[in-house]
C-alpha cells in the first residue's frame, strides 16, 4: 500500500440541521476507528484553532483512497481534500514508539 498525506477541511452547508451535523460527526469518529483498524488511517492531527485535520492514510492508489477510503467518511460530502502522495526518504529512521 502507498501512503498519502491528506488535509481535510469540512464545510457544513448553510441551513443544515445541527442534529444532522452531530450525527455525522459521531459517525465520522466510528468510521475513523474502523479505517485505522483496517490499516488505512495511520495518524490524524487537528492543528490548534483550525477547522482542518491532517492525516497519514494508506491505500493501493489515489483512486482507492478517494473513492473507497475517504469516500466512506460521513463528512466526505462536505469536505475539501488536498492529497499528497508520500515516498520514503533515505534518512527516515523508521517508525518510532
Amino acid at each position: 500500500m502507498k501512503e498519502f498525506l491528506v488535509e481535510l477541511t469540512a464545510s457544513v452547508p448553510e441551513g443544515t440541521d445541527p442534529a444532522e451535523v452531530d450525527r455525522r460527526r459521531a459517525a465520522e469518529a466510528v468510521r475513523a476507528r474502523e479505517l485505522a483498524a483496517e490499516g488505512h488511517l495511520l495518524r490524524l492531527w487537528r492543528p490548534a484553532g483550525e477547522p482542518r485535520v491532517i492525516g497519514v492514510w494508506r491505500a493501493d492508489d489515489e483512486a482507492q483512497l478517494r473513492e473507497k477510503v475517504l469516500g466512506s467518511l460521513p463528512l466526505w460530502p462536505w469536505a475539501i481534500a488536498v492529497i499528497t502522495p508520500l515516498q520514503s526518504h533515505p534518512n527516515d529512521p523508521g517508525p518510532t514508539g
